[in-house]
């Protein structure tokens, strides 16, 4: 069997990252002195300022790539090659765009939208024409992955969003994330484009066990036509996970593949009044695309939140997934 061909596409722009504001603590990532503070004592070996730069650049690429460096690596050795791995817009500010040729000669694309709304990354309808003439190849496989959308309150009072951040912050209990950080606005700009809007919303802090892994995923195998969670029983234990929710076209055209459950002991959360699971997985119907699309969070790829086991059973099945003709 041919071996696949794989793009992982880090949907943000360098420069708008690494020049966000250190005066403004919302809606940027932390510096990497930021994360060994705030995290201590891990990271220590990163502490060297002569070989690790302790910016937001050296959190990128000392930390954040750092997660999804175990599936690469399996991608490499499945597929006989170093995975191919593109940022949108680089350090010197030059783009390269999915519709400038880098889908020729690949299969399987992970598009990482790790973008802070900020920065503005939005698909061009030539991109999205790029993934559309892709999926309509049946063997063609796309994952589009945002992140949490934490500290969104742009519907309530002026005076009633500090107490709805500290709610949502309360919850997951992560202190590493400011009140407001919302990314994914090239992942949902490009599902906007393809007719199948999809907000991801809060971040959500998943169950676990007593062990601290992760609680099992509710899988709907009857729609797992490609077989991807064969033998995967969870994610991951990541702090604060997004819930799917469906918009307009896409109650029609994307399925649940698979949902999570919310920590009930974790502190109140809007949402987790009225709903016990959030939606982790969406996948297209068959009538949608010759190919298949689906919806997750960008952390099905990290090797760093918990589930690794099952996870790498994950990334097995989508890179020795059967031809389709």
């Amino acid at each position: 069997m041919a071996r696949r061909k794989l793009l992982f596409y880090y949907a943000w722009s360098r420069p708008g990252e690494t020049g966000a504001p250190l005066g403004v603590i919302e809606n940027r990532f932390p510096t990497l002195f930021e994360s060994r503070r705030m995290a201590y004592p891990r990271f220590g070996e990163l502490s060297d300022q002569a070989r690790f730069d302790q910016s937001i650049a050296g959190f990128l690429d000392h930390i954040m790539k750092r997660n999804f460096a175990a599936f690469l690596e399996l991608a490499q050795t499945q597929t006989g090659e170093p995975a191919k791995a593109i940022e949108r817009i680089g350090d010197d500010g030059r783009a390269t765009t999915l519709d400038s040729g880098v889908l020729d000669d690949v299969d399987t694309l992970i598009v990482i939208s790790f973008d802070s709304l900020r920065t503005g990354q939005h698909a061009s309808d030539a991109e999205t024409q790029a993934l559309r003439t892709f999926l309509s190849v049946p063997d063609h496989l796309a994952f589009v992955c945002p992140h949490h959308d934490i500290g969104e309150v742009s519907d309530a009072l002026p005076d009633e969003r500090p107490a709805r951040q500290l709610e949502q912050f309360i919850h997951h209990g992560d202190k590493t994330i400011p009140p407001q950080q919302r990314f994914g606005g090239y992942a949902k700009s490009l599902l906007q484009g393809l007719g199948m809007p999809v907000q991801n919303r809060f971040g959500l802090r998943p169950a676990l066990e007593a062990d601290g892994s992760p609680s099992a995923i509710e899988a709907v195998r009857d729609v797992d036509r490609l077989g991807l969670l064969h033998g995967v029983g969870t994610f991951n234990a990541h702090a604060h996970l997004p819930h799917f929710e469906r918009l307009e076209r896409a109650v029609d055209k994307l399925d649940v593949l698979a949902r999570q459950q919310i920590d009930p002991g974790a502190p109140p959360h809007p949402f987790a009044r009225e709903r016990s699971t959030f939606d982790a997985l969406l996948q297209s119907r068959a009538d949608a695309f010759a190919g298949t699309l689906l919806v997750g969070d960008a952390t099905l790829w990290s090797s760093t939140a918990g589930g690794v086991e099952s996870l790498h059973r994950l990334w097995l099945n989508v890179l020795q997934r059967p031809r389709r003709q």
